[in-house]
């Protein structure tokens, strides 16, 4: 998979397509709340197959962490590293960008992979558009 930092509104497109499929017809998160007013500043990323779009995410920096958000990737590719190839990106950018704390909410389902990766869980399980999350932090 080759994995972009979005420059211009074809990526960015392809990203939000990413997110839409995966997080609106997948989940059934209403899509108000998935296209938010952080996408305007957020930093975006999309990964390709080919030409094709299959995995997306956002970065933003928030109280001395970067935050990844909307992590996702298309359901007949997952399973084969993307996930974990677009999160080391954001960790890199991250780092790019002088700081060295990660954060995250992950869906709890997705809870293990991101510990396999690093993350530690720092909160009690919430509630975030219909669908169980929890905190996780990882020092970079």
């Amino acid at each position: 998979m080759d994995i972009v930092k979005v420059k211009n509104k074809q990526q960015k497109d392809d990203a939000f397509y990413v997110r839409r499929v995966v997080f609106v017809d997948e989940q059934q998160v209403p899509l108000e709340i998935e296209i938010d007013e952080f996408d305007d500043s957020a930093i975006h990323f999309v990964g390709y197959e080919g030409k094709q779009p299959v995995a997306a995410s956002r970065l933003r920096f928030v109280q001395g962490f970067g935050k990844l958000e909307r992590i996702c990737v298309m359901k007949k590719h997952r399973g084969q590293s993307f996930g974990a190839q677009i999160i080391e990106s954001m960790e890199e950018v991250i780092r790019d960008y002088a700081f060295d704390k990660a954060k995250l909410n992950a869906q709890t389902h997705a809870e293990a992979f991101y510990e396999s990766l690093g993350y530690v869980t720092i909160s009690d399980p919430f509630m975030d558009a219909g669908i169980p999350h929890v905190t996780m932090v990882k020092k970079l």
